[in-house]
């Protein structure tokens, strides 16, 4: 599932196709027959498919999953690319008993925020990405929050630009401090578990008894 940078700058291409009527179709999609989008609108943004525009241009998705389904319930209260994003309704979610690396998962709280960036904000951070929000500080919930927009903003002005982010935990064996790092399959019992990325030396877990 790509996050939300790459949602973003995709969102940003198609949008002047948004209001315009598809005028021809093309394709190779076996799970959606390209032919029935003739005719119909673009209303919203939200890439194997070819669709034609009356206005001119055309939008072209590659190596996609397609099907039908209803318009997305979107509240840009919890995107973290968005000027509306909640961060008190984020700190109140990461402050939970359960471990920041499963809360920062959480679509209801931070939508957009894949795999890469909840690695990168953690290590940013100085967090152990099995820490229970409910020991961590204030400042440090703030903290985390804001590795979390902030990479997520230079990861999109990256990909404008044509430039690739270079991640510092992410798939690394050794953290730019020299030290080796450790990965395992992380998340809820009951839910998907994520490979993560994390030094034990600049991440070091909390005592649990001892909250700070």
């Amino acid at each position: 599932m790509p996050e939300g940078p790459s949602l973003r700058k995709f969102h940003h291409l198609v949008s002047p196709f948004v209001g315009q009527q598809v005028v021809k179709t093309g394709g190779s999609s076996k799970k959606l027959c390209p032919a029935v989008l003739q005719s119909l609108w673009l209303l919203d943004a939200q890439v194997r498919l070819v669709l034609h525009f009356g206005g001119g241009g055309f939008l072209a998705f590659y190596s996609c999953q397609m099907s039908w389904s209803p318009p997305p319930e979107l509240s840009p209260t919890c995107d973290i690319l968005s000027e509306a994003f909640h961060r008190g309704q984020a700190l109140e979610a990461l402050g939970r008993a359960q471990p920041v690396c499963y809360t920062l998962m959480d679509q209801r709280f931070f939508s957009g925020l894949g795999n890469i960036i909840k690695n990168e904000a953690l290590y940013r951070a100085g967090i152990h990405p099995l820490t229970p929000g409910a020991l961590l500080t204030p400042s440090q919930l703030e903290a985390l929050v804001d590795h979390v927009v902030q990479f997520s903003a230079e990861w999109l002005k990256d990909k404008f630009q044509g430039t690739r982010r270079h991640t510092q935990i992410y798939r690394k064996e050794q953290c730019p401090a020299g030290h080796q790092v450790l990965k395992e399959a992380l998340g809820p019992p009951a839910g998907l578990q994520r490979l993560t990325w994390w030094c034990p030396q600049c991440q070091p877990p909390l005592p649990p008894e001892e909250p700070q």
